[in-house]
């Protein structure tokens, strides 16, 4: 395995499997995997080594190539076409709703089946609102999950290791870091910095 495409796995990587583990998603179930950033990527790889099927859902139309053709999802859903999101409704077994920016959790809810799973690993800042109908007649989940422990990241690049996946990743010297910085805040990286060690300076001798 690759150590630069290996590294961020012990972040993005269990970030995702875990929850997809805990939730109970199993080979044939259907996935939706909300937001396509270092989160999402890692969610389409992983659930797809585990035979399950996985549909993208984005704000709009930019990433369906990029979700598609490079990471082999198998659906796409742009938010910004209230056909596709119609279309969508009830569909999906568990979303794994990896949105950090604001937005309004409750189309995303729609798209679960009776008994469905939303589970969120994004942090956006501002409060969730969800109108207690939209879940609880269909007996839906809203549920988080952080990271994992030892054992279970042990299991994950495992788990990775076998089916060949890593991070998709840009590899900078330390001196790009304010650079990758910028880059990460204006949303531009695909899918995450790497920092190639051996172009740090040493530290200085104590005086």
């Amino acid at each position: 395995m690759h150590l630069a495409g290996a590294a961020p796995l012990l972040c993005a990587g269990i970030t995702v499997y875990s929850p997809l583990m805990y939730y109970g998603l199993r080979p044939g179930m259907k996935l939706g995997v909300a937001g396509l950033g270092g989160l999402g990527a890692m969610a389409v790889m992983i659930a797809k080594a585990m035979g399950v099927e996985v549909t993208v859902i984005s704000r709009d139309e930019k990433k369906r190539d990029e979700a598609l053709s490079q990471l082999g999802a198998h659906k796409y859903v742009s938010m910004a076409d209230p056909e596709q999101v119609a279309a969508a409704q009830g569909s999906l077994e568990m979303v794994l709703n990896c949105i950090s920016a604001d937005h309004d959790i409750a189309p995303y809810m729609d798209i679960l089946k009776k008994h469905g799973k939303m589970i969120c690993v994004g942090l956006p800042t501002r409060e969730i609102s969800l109108k207690a109908f939209s879940f609880v007649p269909s007996r839906k989940t809203l549920a988080g999950s952080l990271i994992g422990g030892i054992a279970e990241t042990q299991r994950m690049l495992d788990f990775c290791a076998l089916h060949g996946i890593t991070c998709p990743h840009e590899l900078i010297s330390a001196s790009q870091i304010n650079e990758a910085y910028e880059g990460t805040i204006n949303g531009k990286v695909r899918y995450r910095y790497v920092i190639d060690c051996a172009t740090m300076e040493p530290p200085s001798p104590a005086a």
